[in-house]
């Protein structure tokens, strides 16, 4: 079973996506289980405040390495030694095969939302954490992008979804990493728009020759 920890500053924007659909079937089935780690209840002195301006100037605050060193050092005393994940800009992009290499190196994961400016460097000289981003963009918070990553996971888990569907999906090693072709359904024609008719030949060989030619 896979088992993600999620250090948040906002646990209620998370629980309503991983409890939905494909995320809440794979917990029915035992595939997947997550756990919401609010990072205000390890604030240092009951301040409830886990961010403070950044030395040196500069604009907004950071997440402060106390209570996040806490957290993280209470997780991995109680559920032993994981990778740690951060959503960040700055971190590796996160791309099809990289989520198959996720979901293969380890069964449980930490990740941290990133919120704020960013977070206390130091961080990253106490503990082993690998930066991941979703793209060239900026989000107002990390648990957006912590869902994409568990998503991106979550669903490569055998049978969380039928290995017809992984098989030829857009990124896959099947379709050699590149997005899918074109695809149709009922009616056969709309409008002027007609189904091409290869797709209508019964011909398989040639209709996957045509798949493979419009993948883009």
């Amino acid at each position: 079973m896979l088992e993600i920890h999620i250090i948040s500053l906002f646990p209620e924007s998370i629980k309503p996506y991983l409890d939905t659909s494909i995320m809440q079937r794979a917990q029915s089935k035992g595939l997947f289980h997550y756990v919401v780690h609010n990072l205000t209840d390890w604030t240092v002195r009951n301040t409830r405040r886990v961010d403070d301006r950044p030395y040196g100037w500069g604009a907004g605050t950071l997440i402060t390495v106390e209570p996040l060193t806490k957290c993280l050092r209470e997780i991995l005393e109680t559920f032993w030694e994981m990778p740690i994940l951060f959503t960040s800009p700055k971190g590796k992009k996160l791309t099809q095969k990289l989520s198959y290499q996720l979901s293969e190196e380890s069964q449980k994961y930490i990740i941290i939302c990133g919120h704020y400016e960013w977070v206390d460097a130091r961080i990253f000289d106490l503990f082993k954490i690998q930066e991941i981003s979703i793209w060239d963009y900026v989000l107002s918070s990390g648990e957006i992008a912590s869902l994409v990553i568990i998503d991106s996971i979550v669903r490569l888990i055998p049978w969380a979804l039928s290995e017809e569907s992984l098989r030829e999906e857009s990124f896959s090693e099947n379709l050699q990493w590149k997005k899918e072709y074109p695809q149709y359904s009922r009616p056969e024609i709309f409008e002027w728009l007609k189904v091409p008719k290869i797709l209508l030949s019964g011909d398989l060989k040639k209709i996957q020759e045509w798949k493979n030619k419009n993948l883009s």
